[in-house]
């Protein structure tokens, strides 16, 4: 009898030390979002890549892109922003919130397949209340290794598809405390790691001087926290077309969040491409050297310039050496603006 009261207390106890664990301070694991796109050609153009092969980045908005890939380079771009304050429950909304000025992604190609790694989120925050009787520390840190592969049939060599396979992994560490008297009493803390994985879908289909392609991103995803119940991340869809005539590029698209309320962006983009390259006697191909101008724009309505991204970019290619940058503002503030800038070198 007494092994029988023993056996429910200790049930009980273990039950009131699972309700006693701290609430995980993440809200958001949606990361595909077109403000986080890592390319400043993508992001000149609107924010959204479906059908540009030539994008060193091509595999990170859709795999597919690698079915006809020419590229043989690495490389890496740079995030910068104007400083701005960000609070804690902004944090834990966003989740995938950058500093201000961080190196964003560094990707390797070859042909039809590519290696990429980013940060995917990096935030550190020590806020104390404005009375001074409580503060909050916050730092999550989530980084993303990417392998994406493209082919087609020969039989059907209009149709591509491709898939992207990516291991993530991270760390949270999260204190909240209240002053009693001189000194402070711990209300929570967290000090966890998290590992997962997710996968992207693309598919393009060309008809001429047409493209039309779509990617369902994180489609099938998990991450399994250390302490906590393990969680998927949202699942997004894009869907668009482009038309090259020449030295103009045109695109246009849509994406929308996947088993949630529709989060549905528009997205539109115009490029422009100055063709510089000279050929030699001895040489078969020319020597590259190119200069782009690109701009764009997307939003959820549409409804007033304040509800609208305008973005801006160009480029420069010469030989085996490319630079791209891009401008993304919301409402034509410009001293909000975020700023893009990538570097790639031919192999």
């Amino acid at each position: 009898m007494f092994t029988k009261y023993l056996v429910t207390l200790v049930a009980f106890l273990f039950i009131g030390m699972l309700g006693a664990q701290y609430a995980l301070p993440i809200t958001s694991y949606d990361y595909a979002t077109p403000e986080n796109n890592v390319s400043p050609i993508t992001m000149a153009m609107g924010a959204i890549n479906l059908n540009n092969s030539d994008d060193p980045y091509a595999a990170y908005s859709n795999p597919a892109l690698l079915a006809t890939a020419e590229l043989s380079s690495f490389s890496t771009s740079f995030r910068l922003t104007n400083a701005s304050e960000i609070n804690f429950w902004e944090a834990v909304s966003i989740s995938n919130s950058l500093k201000s000025k961080q190196f964003k992604y560094f990707v390797l190609n070859t042909k039809q397949a590519s290696f990429g790694y980013q940060p995917v989120a990096g935030i550190h925050i020590s806020e104390p209340s404005a009375d001074g009787l409580s503060s909050k520390y916050y730092d999550y840190q989530l980084d993303k290794v990417q392998i994406s592969i493209g082919g087609n049939d020969k039989k059907y060599d209009k149709l591509g598809a491709g898939l992207s396979l990516k291991y993530l992994s991270g760390r949270l560490v999260y204190l909240a405390e209240h002053k009693v008297g001189y000194s402070f009493v711990r209300d929570a803390f967290i000090d966890d790691k998290v590992k997962g994985f997710s996968t992207d879908l693309g598919f393009t289909f060309k008809q001429g001087n047409y493209t039309y392609a779509g990617c369902a991103y994180d489609l099938f995803s998990r991450l399994w926290w250390e302490n906590y119940d393990a969680v998927s991340i949202q699942r997004r869809m894009s869907l668009g077309m482009g038309y090259d005539s020449g030295g103009s590029h045109w695109n246009a698209g849509v994406q929308s969040q996947i088993s949630k309320s529709p989060e549905t962006t528009y997205h539109l983009g115009y490029g422009y491409t100055w063709d510089f390259s000279t050929s030699t006697p001895n040489a078969q191909n020319s020597s590259r050297q190119t200069m782009d101008l690109r701009l764009g724009l997307y939003s959820r309505d549409f409804y007033g310039t304040s509800n609208i991204n305008y973005t801006f970019g160009g480029g420069y290619y010469y030989k085996n050496v490319r630079f791209d940058f891009s401008l993304n503002n919301k409402g034509m503030k410009m001293s909000d603006s975020e700023y893009l800038f990538s570097l790639s070198l031919g192999i």
